[in-house]
């Protein structure tokens, strides 16, 4: 009688989990103990894709290209004798699609700032698969710890503007687990805002003052200033 199967094993043995497009990947699978031959059926989405028979306690390897989306998910084997109903189940396995990212966007809500002045970049990546990782640069220097975004939102940072020097080139960088796939952002520079002198709100208020005493006197002349004249005539 064939020894009593036991729940196979499915394992990766070439690739990875987190796979990209065309990428080919190698699943083994092995029910131990058993007794030979043992036929090891591959699923994926509970559909079969292939099927091994085994007269050896070798196990079975499947080759799966990813070509689609289709592709990724969840995979399991099955272990069973041919003289026999039923059949054991494996362990699953999860592939998960990774997509480059895209150029990120590097942007402020104002771009211009005066000494003294708190501003706040932001950097965006809207594409490829998260989570994202970004970094702040001034010119070539890092001026920020990494900032892993588990969501598709910005990663930002906040600046104290305290000299000409902060005035200077930023830009980010972005990358994911996509291999060889670093991104770096569009340049962004700060200008230095106008600030207005303490006085010119005084000199404007006088001058107003005195454009109403003329307008006011021109309009007094026909009323008061020339039935005078003409009374002392």
């Amino acid at each position: 009688f064939p020894e009593m199967l036991s729940n196979p094993k499915l394992v990766l043995v070439q690739g990875t989990l987190n796979v990209v497009m065309k990428q080919n990947v190698t699943l083994s699978c092995l029910s131990e103990p058993g007794s030979p031959p043992v036929r090891y059926t591959l699923f994926k989405h509970n559909q079969q894709v292939s099927a091994l028979n085994r007269s050896d306690l070798t196990p079975a390897l499947f080759t799966v290209t990813i070509s689609s989306a289709s592709d990724v998910g969840e995979y399991k084997c099955k272990a069973e004798y041919n003289t026999s109903r039923g059949g054991k189940y494996s362990n699953s396995l999860h592939f998960t699609l990774i997509e480059p990212i895209s150029k990120p966007v590097l942007s402020s809500p104002t771009s211009q700032a005066k000494k003294g002045q708190n501003v706040t970049l932001s950097c965006l990546s809207e594409n490829g698969s998260l989570p994202i990782t970004y970094l702040f640069f001034k010119g070539k220097q890092n001026i920020s710890p990494q900032k892993t975004m588990q969501k598709r939102e910005a990663a930002e940072i906040f600046l104290f503007i305290d000299s000409l020097s902060d005035f200077g080139t930023y830009k980010c960088k972005a990358n994911n687990s996509f291999p060889n796939n670093t991104k770096y952002s569009n340049s962004f520079n700060f200008t230095l805002a106008e600030e207005r002198s303490h006085s010119q709100p005084l000199i404007i208020s006088l001058g107003l003052i005195l454009l109403l005493l003329i307008i006011g006197f021109a309009l007094a002349i026909p009323f008061f200033i020339i039935p005078l004249y003409k009374a002392s005539e």
